[in-house]
């Protein structure tokens, strides 16, 4: 009975602890799993940590490695549009100068080049000593023949008073009355004659035609000239000068009779005010090309035959004005790079117009509002990221310098 009881006893403790163990079971199951659900998240968690800040940190380096830029917004700008051209300096109304009559030895010449004349001024004396013998022997004829006149003219006088007597008939009178006029009229024959030869010695005096200015002498003391001896002088009246430039076809449409040109001659810093007073009115054929004369008051910087460049206004045009750096080109054509919203920068087409000291006009491709690179373009690409720099206090005509880019820490 005690064994029995025994084994009952012990029998009831290990069934006491079985059941203890089995009813702690549900609560350390939910400990394990809140723990491991735990882990889960701090290892996705920092997973995540981790993954976002490697993307952020690529950004910042992406951003630290761009470009720096000087960009600008050009605006819209007033620009006197102006046509710069090159030519030949000569006399608005050159005058050719030469001999008019029979010619002869030159005795004397009175000028020189560069010599301001009068209209009528005598330039250049011919010997006269055979035309002077011969109107010295017309002279005498003229004398001769107006003594024979008033001879005629005291017979024909006579014979009208004798001829209420009678002692005169009427045929004789009409005799004497012819023998007269033909006196009278041989007398105005040898002063014509006279007059032609003065008229003839007159023209071996080489005279101007008008006030100018004597450009060229081409003759001396001594030489022998003739009416085929040609230009002797050449003179610019009243000493006006212009320039003939030539221009392309595009370029004469765009100016008109009276536009202002500033001219400089070749070897001097002088600005020449002038205006244009005549446009070819052809093209020639083979260069495309047109003159422009521009004419231009006396000055000792205008020489005849010289070089001069000019600049001529056509009007006014409103546009984006950019420096030369800004612009650039290829094979494809004229281009700038605009920086967008972004900071990436997009290549844009331009067509260009004006240029000047100040810069170059964009007259197409651009309105003005955009952010363009002012330097560095040609290292840059399309879609490029970039840090952009405003252009402060620089001018339009500064050098393009190469940016370069900024290295990461």
């Amino acid at each position: 009975m005690n064994y029995e009881t025994t084994i009952d006893a012990n029998s009831a403790h290990e069934l006491n602890t079985f059941s203890g163990a089995d009813a702690a079971t549900p609560s350390s199951r939910r400990k394990w799993v809140f723990g491991v659900v735990a882990v889960v998240l701090l290892v996705v968690g920092t997973w995540w940590a981790m993954k976002g800040g490697s993307a952020a940190g690529d950004d910042a380096d992406t951003a630290s490695q761009a470009q720096v830029v000087s960009v600008i917004v050009p605006g819209q700008t007033t620009i006197a549009a102006a046509i710069n051209v090159s030519g030949t300096i000569a006399a608005r109304r050159q005058m050719p100068v030469g001999v008019a009559g029979e010619g002869g030895q030159v005795i004397q010449v009175l000028v020189d080049a560069g010599d301001w004349v009068r209209a009528g001024q005598v330039l250049a004396v011919i010997d006269r000593e055979v035309q002077t013998q011969q109107i010295a022997s017309q002279s005498a004829n003229v004398a001769v023949a107006d003594a024979d006149a008033r001879l005629a003219q005291a017979n024909l006088d006579r014979a009208l008073k004798l001829v209420a007597k009678g002692f005169i008939s009427k045929a004789d009178i009409d005799r004497l009355t012819a023998t007269r006029d033909a006196a009278v009229a041989r007398v105005r024959v040898a002063r014509a004659g006279l007059g032609e030869l003065g008229a003839r010695a007159a023209r071996l005096n080489i005279v101007a035609p008008a006030a100018g200015l004597v450009l060229t002498r081409a003759v001396e003391p001594g030489q022998v000239v003739s009416s085929g001896s040609g230009v002797l002088f050449s003179l610019a009246r009243d000493g006006e000068m212009e320039l003939q430039a030539r221009l392309s076809e595009s370029d004469m449409g765009r100016l008109a009779i009276g536009s202002i040109a500033e001219v400089t001659p070749v070897g001097t810093t002088r600005v020449l005010t002038g205006q244009v007073w005549q446009l070819s009115p052809t093209i020639d054929q083979q260069s495309r090309q047109g003159i422009a004369r521009i004419a231009l008051g006396y000055d000792a910087a205008l020489r005849p035959g010289g070089f001069a460049n000019a600049a001529l206004r056509s009007g006014t045009v409103i546009a984006p004005l950019l420096p030369e750096s800004a612009i650039l080109s290829d094979e494809k054509g004229t281009y700038v790079f605009v920086v967008g919203p972004d900071n990436k920068v997009q290549r844009r087409e331009v067509k260009t117009g004006e240029v000047s000291e100040k810069g170059i006009s964009v007259i197409q491709g651009i309105s003005g509002t955009e952010k363009i690179v002012l330097r560095a373009g040609g290292f840059l690409n399309t879609g490029d990221l970039v840090q952009p720099v405003p252009m402060q206090n620089q001018s339009a005509t500064a050098q393009p310098v190469p940016a370069k880019p900024v290295q990461a820490k």
